[in-house]
């Protein structure tokens, strides 16, 4: 990295004010005495004067680019709709300010391609916000897979199920402001993870969908129906030789499991088979030839990055290890080295997005490429 480490506590401005933000970033900034929220950008006022209260922070503005040149800011998380990513990622960049960007990175491909030249360009630490990658379970696949316990890599298997309310998404469910729907909200997710577990894809054939039309808001407005996918599916070859199926909805109904839904995401090798599911992310099922997957509790030292502040004795396990983003964020602006997932890791879950929604159009499978 190019950029100079903060003498004092990194100073992080959060662009996008909204739930996950609050969920997320704000309370992973304040387990961390590393860091300290500096500022705060939203276009709402209203929500923006209710976020300086509950977060105690005085210097907020509707304006992102002006505050993303504020010498009193090291580094900026961009939690926006999916369209806006692209420029406020180039002018934090222009500016020098490290970066974190919620998924998807942007509304396509080359949008994202500008968003990790510009980072490398700047030298500064940019990152995506793949949350789960840092749930204990899916740490604890991941050696798993990597140590050889489960054999040769066979099968990647993902199922992500949500049963949510089939009324608006707001900007989420219209193409140009969102790009796509659950392919790209919640399965790119899960094409990140598959990758980090098994390696580059090479080529993919998918499917989408759209059952629900969304045509009235939460209060019972009419609003223009949703033209985004509410279903998505793929199946795709990784370079290793092993074979990977995803599929994901918002509409299952009777998955709602406490908001969390179902989560599952499997690795079938040669000597045994491991699963990750969210809701108990604290816990993995192994498995063997002639025994049924069982529950093992995930190790101590796989809870946790072994430097983060957070007690994973403490708080709902499904939700506190996504304050471990902003820990890992934060230690490599600090220790000057790229961070874990980064724009490049994004770009490449993207390209596979991309190609889903083209293989769709085409009825063909895709080749990824380099």
């Amino acid at each position: 990295m190019t950029q100079s480490r903060p003498d004092g506590p990194v100073r992080i401005a959060i662009i996008g004010a909204g739930a996950v933000s609050d969920y997320h970033h704000v309370p992973g900034i304040r387990l961390d005495r590393r860091a300290r929220l500096a500022a705060i950008c939203d276009a709402d006022e209203g929500l923006l004067e209710r976020r300086k209260r509950e977060w105690g922070v005085e210097n907020a503005t509707t304006d992102a680019e002006s505050l993303c040149a504020d010498p009193e800011v090291d580094a900026v998380v961009i939690c926006t709709p999916n369209f806006t990513h692209r420029p406020i990622a180039l002018a934090a960049a222009r500016h020098g300010k490290h970066l974190m960007c919620e998924k998807p990175l942007g509304l396509n491909a080359a949008e994202v391609h500008d968003m990790y030249q510009a980072a490398k360009k700047a030298g500064v630490v940019h990152m995506t916000a793949f949350t789960y990658r840092f749930a204990p379970a899916m740490r604890y696949l991941k050696h798993l897979v990597q140590s050889g316990s489960l054999g040769q890599p066979r099968h990647f298997r993902s199922q992500r199920f949500l049963d949510w309310p089939e009324t608006s998404w707001g900007w989420r469910q219209y193409e140009h402001l969102a790009g796509a729907g659950d392919l790209f909200d919640m399965t790119i997710h899960r094409l990140d993870f598959a990758i980090d577990l098994l390696g580059p894809v090479e080529r993919v054939c998918g499917a989408v969908a759209r059952f629900a039309p969304r045509t009235t808001t939460v209060d019972g407005k009419d609003c223009p129906p949703s033209n985004v996918d509410d279903w998505s599916s793929l199946i795709g070859e990784f370079a290793s030789g092993a074979t990977g199926v995803w599929e994901g909805t918002t509409l299952a109904k009777g998955y709602h499991r406490d908001g969390f839904g179902h989560e599952w995401a499997e690795v079938n090798g040669s000597e045994g088979s491991a699963v990750y599911r969210l809701h108990e992310p604290n816990r993995i099922l192994l498995g063997r030839t002639g025994h049924d997957l069982a529950p093992v509790e995930v190790p101590q030292e796989f809870l946790k990055p072994a430097d983060s502040p957070r007690d994973p004795r403490e708080g709902k396990p499904a939700t506190v290890f996504r304050y471990d983003l902003m820990w890992e964020f934060v230690s490599a602006i600090g220790e000057g080295r790229p961070a874990v997932p980064s724009f490049l890791d994004g770009l490449n879950a993207q390209r596979i997005a991309d190609a889903v929604l083209r293989s769709h159009r085409e009825r063909r499978w895709i080749d990824i490429g380099d």
